[in-house]
């Protein structure tokens, strides 16, 4: 363990599992206490590991320290108690990394779940049946996504902004995707890979989200990024979908670029939407000091 956090207390959604539970093991390295946040408390699914428990033990056993904290993003009252939680179990937040997310139409059945009940007749017909698109997902699977992905995030980086307030500083990470882009200005040639337009709008949302607050934060000092994977990064929710992909990144890679955000000046970096390969290698920050905007 180093010590380049300590002292500082961060929230993790969605640490669980897959990027969460990486960036949560990554900055309890750095020394900082992190509360681990997600719904899973037991394990449902071989195809899907994890636990916050698990995540905590892992923390704990290299020495370092962290709490579970059980909650849902849909439940607005679990927003506010999940903080305070949080702050009492191992003191003021000034880390918040928004990792939660949500991708329609959820994940496949189980192999022993009872099959689903068959579409009415004024259901739209899908027009791709391997990859979920704008047809097949229905109205409240696409607001879900910005309910988890946007608004949980909105409402959770207002509820810590008082201790990073008190602290004199304060860093938020939200973790986005390439899908904010895809597929891009049209007409279009290649079908064969589908859209998601619930999880990438809510991405685009979240990176809007990201300047709107740096400008308003950084006055007080708070750095407010938006980090994407560089590359295709085999997580388990990922794999539960694809697996083909050809160049890929582990996921503790992307979880020392948070590390590296964590840590950033707010006069320096913020407003930005980085991938993780330049937040390792420091080209992030092309027009100033990389050593000190790294610390």
């Amino acid at each position: 363990m180093t010590g380049r956090l300590a002292g500082r207390t961060a929230i993790v959604t969605g640490a669980s599992r897959g990027l969460g539970r990486a960036t949560a093991v990554a900055l309890a390295a750095e020394g900082a206490a992190v509360a681990v946040v997600a719904r899973t408390e037991q394990q449902w699914d071989d195809r899907l590991p994890g636990t916050i428990g698990e995540t905590v033990g892992a923390i704990e056993k290299a020495g370092g320290r962290a709490a579970a904290i059980q909650a849902d993003l849909l439940e607005r009252d679990d927003l506010p108690r999940l903080v305070e939680e949080a702050r009492a179990a191992l003191g003021p937040i000034t880390i918040l990394v928004n990792n939660a997310a949500f991708t329609a139409p959820g994940r496949p059945p189980k192999p022993d779940a009872a099959p689903r009940p068959a579409k009415s007749a004024s259901a739209p017909a899908a027009v791709n049946t391997e990859w979920p698109g704008f047809v097949t997902i229905p109205p409240n699977a696409y607001r879900r996504h910005f309910e988890i992905g946007v608004f949980a995030s909105y409402e959770l980086m207002q509820l810590v902004c008082p201790d990073m307030f008190a602290a004199g500083l304060g860093s938020i990470i939200n973790v986005t995707s390439v899908a904010s882009r895809v597929p891009g200005d049209g007409p279009y040639k290649d079908f064969t890979g589908g859209v998601l337009p619930g999880y990438g709008g809510s991405k685009a949302a979240l990176e809007h989200l990201t300047w709107c607050a740096a400008y308003d934060l950084q006055r007080h000092n708070i750095a407010v990024n938006a980090l994407a994977p560089s590359r295709p990064i085999p997580t388990p929710g990922l794999s539960y979908y694809r697996n083909e992909f050809a160049n890929v990144s582990p996921e503790d890679e992307f979880a020392r670029a948070a590390v590296e955000l964590a840590l950033v000046d707010a006069n320096v970096v913020t407003g930005r939407t980085i991938g993780h390969l330049e937040a390792l290698d420091g080209s992030f920050a092309p027009f100033t000091n990389t050593k000190s905007a790294l610390g």
